[in-house]
């Protein structure tokens, strides 16, 4: 089975019966005993429930379990169901909106939290014996000097680095993908665009980059939150030269 096709199967199964009145409950359905599957029936049932299972975490106090095995019997036997397409595309946009709303205001309090902490890590890590902050805000400690050039906004570098939160959990790291990474300094974030300026080839330094500095409140990814504050290694392998200018504009 389309593990895509059987996840939406599930998603549309449940729909059907979000709308359901309390008086149409269909009863509690019995616990199964075995812990042990043969039959290719059974196997095939299992999967899909799991399926519509994980399609449902984090849900639960928006679905009643008996209706949604209401919903999905009915849909499987082919009866008539207890609400409309029209009412069902309604409760599916408003579900929608709300679990929107629900992100937006939990992303919110994450970037707020992450702001507070952020601040006050970057004003006790100021105070330490070699670290410089710039006028922009960012924060940097020197592991080892280069003695190569340095790159400017408009150059390629290639770079070996490790970022963590400030709780040490590692979002990314070139290291354990086994190649470093090459990149236009001015196609980066405005911390790394700045720092590595700071840097000459073959220098390793400790930078302690401010959210505003890094991806703001939007975060990135699903490791770093609104308003993070980032700490990366970084270590300046090669300058690779200027980045192509862009064409002028016609006309």
């Amino acid at each position: 089975m389309n593990r895509q096709v059987a996840l939406a199967t599930g998603v549309l199964l449940v729909f059907i019966g979000i709308g359901c009145k309390p008086a149409a409950k269909a009863p509690e359905p019995q616990a199964q005993d075995k812990n042990e599957l043969t039959t290719f029936s059974e196997k095939l049932s299992y999967i899909a429930g799991q399926d519509i299972g994980r399609s449902l975490q984090g849900r639960g106090s928006d679905m009643d379990l008996a209706i949604v095995f209401r919903g999905i019997e009915d849909a499987m036997g082919g009866k008539e169901p207890l609400v409309t397409a029209e009412e069902g595309a309604a409760i599916k946009k408003e579900y929608a909106a709300k679990m929107r709303e629900e992100r937006a205001a939990k992303m919110k309090e994450e970037g707020e939290k992450n702001r507070q902490e952020g601040e006050a890590f970057l004003g006790e890590n100021s105070k330490k014996p070699g670290v410089v902050t710039t006028a922009s805000g960012l924060q940097y400690q020197v592991l080892e000097e280069g003695k190569g050039p340095k790159p400017a906004a408009t150059d390629q570098v290639s770079v070996h680095y490790k970022g963590t939160l400030l709780d040490g959990t590692e979002f990314d790291s070139s290291h354990k993908r086994g190649r470093p990474a090459t990149f236009g300094l001015n196609r980066v974030i405005r911390g790394w665009t700045e720092g590595l300026q700071l840097m000459s080839s073959g220098g390793k330094y400790r930078f302690f980059i401010p959210a505003d500095l890094a991806y703001g409140a939007r975060g990135s990814g699903p490791k770093i939150g609104a308003n993070a504050t980032l700490i990366f290694e970084v270590e300046l392998l090669e300058i690779i030269g200027s980045q192509p200018k862009a064409p002028a504009p016609k006309g």
